[in-house]
This record gives C-alpha cells, sequence and structure tokens, in this order.
C-alpha cells in the first residue's frame, strides 16, 4: 500500500492577467488546505505568469488521486502549462552517469549521505570501470557501457531499458564524457541535469583550462542545465563564477574549476528534487528559498 502524500505542490505558468494568485489560493483554502510556501514571477516581456504553491494534504478534502482532475478547469480557465506533485517520504530514485572524473560524483554521495539531498542512488552508469570500486562502497549498482561510435546507439538503448526498469526520476550527467543522441534526450525531457566549465564556447576540445591560462583569463565558472539536442545550450539552471590571477598555476586553475562543478551541480540536482524550476522555453524560472 502506498504512503499517503503529506503535501502537494503546483508548478504553473500561463499568459498574466488579474486574479490567478486569488483563484489558486482560494482553490486550496475552500478545501482546507494549508498553503506551506507560495513564490510568483510576472515576465514583463512576454506578459507571461509563473507560480509555486506548495501546501499541506493534513486536512485536504479532495483525495489525492482526484486532485489533479479537481485542478484542471481552474487551468483550462487560466490557459495554463501545470503539473502538481504529490510528495511523501519516498525518495526519489536518481541515476548518475561518469566516466572517468570522479569529483562530481563523490560529491553527490556525501551530499546524500549527510541529507543535504533527500533521494536514492539505484545506479551509477558509465563508459569506463574506473569508478566501480567507489559505486561499490557505497553500496550502489555500477553497470559499465563501454562506448564507440559503432556500438553507441545499442548501448544507449540498453542503458535507457535500464533506467525505464528502475523508474528514475532525474539523470545527473556528473561529468559523463559522451554525447548522448537525441533518441536518449527524447526520452527523458527536463529529466537530465548536466554540468560543464563556462569557458564554452570560446574554449572548447579536452584542455580548456590549458586554453584559458593562455589567454590569461580572470573569471572561471560552471554551467549546470538540462540537456537538450542542442549540445550544451539547454535551459540554464545555476551557475557560479571564482577569480583567478596569473598567480594560478594551471593546477590551481583546474581545481577551482572542480569546485565550482561539484556546488553547481549539486544546486542543481537539489532544485530539481524540490520541484523549484520552471521550464520556459530556453531558459528556466527558479523559486528559491
Amino acid at each position: 500500500m502506498s504512503e499517503k502524500p503529506s503535501k502537494a505542490i503546483l508548478l504553473l505558468s500561463c499568459p498574466d492577467t488579474t486574479g490567478i494568485v486569488a483563484r489558486i489560493s482560494h482553490f486550496i483554502f475552500e478545501r482546507q488546505g494549508n498553503i506551506i510556501n507560495l513564490d510568483q514571477h510576472v515576465d514583463t516581456e512576454d506578459k507571461m505568469f509563473f507560480m509555486r504553491a506548495e501546501w499541506s494534504l493534513e486536512n485536504f478534502t479532495i483525495p489525492t488521486k482526484d486532485l489533479i482532475e479537481a485542478f484542471r478547469p481552474l487551468g483550462k480557465e487560466f490557459k495554463a502549462d501545470w503539473k502538481i506533485e504529490l510528495v511523501n517520504s519516498k525518495k526519489p530514485k536518481v541515476a548518475i552517469l561518469v566516466s572517468k572524473y570522479s569529483h562530481c560524483l563523490q560529491d553527490l554521495l556525501w551530499r546524500k549521505e549527510t541529507g543535504e539531498i533527500d533521494c536514492e542512488f539505484p545506479v551509477i552508469i558509465s563508459n569506463h570501470p574506473d569508478l566501480q570500486s567507489l559505486s561499490q562502497s557505497h553500496g550502489i549498482e555500477y553497470k559499465v557501457y563501454p562506448i564507440n561510435k559503432e556500438n553507441k546507439l545499442s548501448q544507449e538503448k540498453q542503458e535507457i531499458e535500464l533506467l525505464k526498469k528502475l523508474n528514475v526520476d532525474l539523470i545527473v550527467l556528473a561529468r559523463y564524457m559522451q554525447i548522448l543522441t537525441d533518441q536518449f534526450i527524447d526520452e527523458f525531457p527536463s529529466k537530465i541535469i548536466n554540468i560543464h566549465h563556462s569557458f564554452l564556447p570560446a574554449f572548447i576540445g579536452s584542455n580548456p583550462y590549458k586554453q584559458a591560462q593562455d589567454r590569461g583569463v580572470k573569471i572561471i565558472g560552471a554551467t549546470s542545465h538540462y540537456a537538450t539536442i542542442d549540445l550544451d545550450e539547454g535551459p540554464i539552471i545555476q551557475q557560479d563564477i571564482t577569480r583567478i590571477s596569473h598567480r594560478d598555476s594551471l593546477n590551481d586553475l583546474v581545481c577551482k574549476g572542480r569546485d565550482l562543478e561539484r556546488i553547481v551541480l549539486a544546486k542543481a540536482v537539489k532544485l530539481h528534487l524540490e520541484h523549484r524550476i520552471l521550464v520556459n522555453g530556453r531558459k528556466t524560472i527558479i523559486f528559491e528559498d
């Protein structure tokens, strides 16, 4: 028997008009729901309204199985794109894809153990065996799918089958050094989070930090975004930067860059798991605390 959800989270976007907050608040109030958090944003250029509402279901009079249908007329009234997430103590399932770099993986594992990220990691998938011992030390299944030009599609098909079998809620590319095909991305829209350095598109290739040092850059950064078929151009979730100088060695740049990647990726994952992100075309609306 599934556990009864303790709260509901509404994410909604629609053309801006009067009365949206009042009508949605009243919908919750008249059914004895207690609003825990409500945030909104209006894009004055596009004339679009965005909202995140979170409320307790403790005394809510609508059975959770009927909630989506009950809200549907209100969503239709405002011509809205919306979804309602029902939250209980069951942890969301997050699959991690890695290659050989371990810093982002280790950071996610640590944050899960400390409770900072509330989820399960049912599997770690890689195209190399290098990080298997790290995965095993945390009791997580490690699956290796070596990839080359000839087997890429067939290997991805197996990965997709595994991820669907596990019913994962999110896929995190923790420095997974493979370009996902369209067939993979299409299976998990807005459910794949990637991380990369922010030198793109200026410094491409396998050694961007050396290129950055040679050019004397003064700021380095990291970007986390949803993966789309447009390589590294998906809706941005989180970014951060740090300053560097001529005194920094190449190793200093790499270390600072990895620190940023860990922090930015973890923030993006946490925001997604807490249902704080609304995708609006090529950008995101982030409802932070």
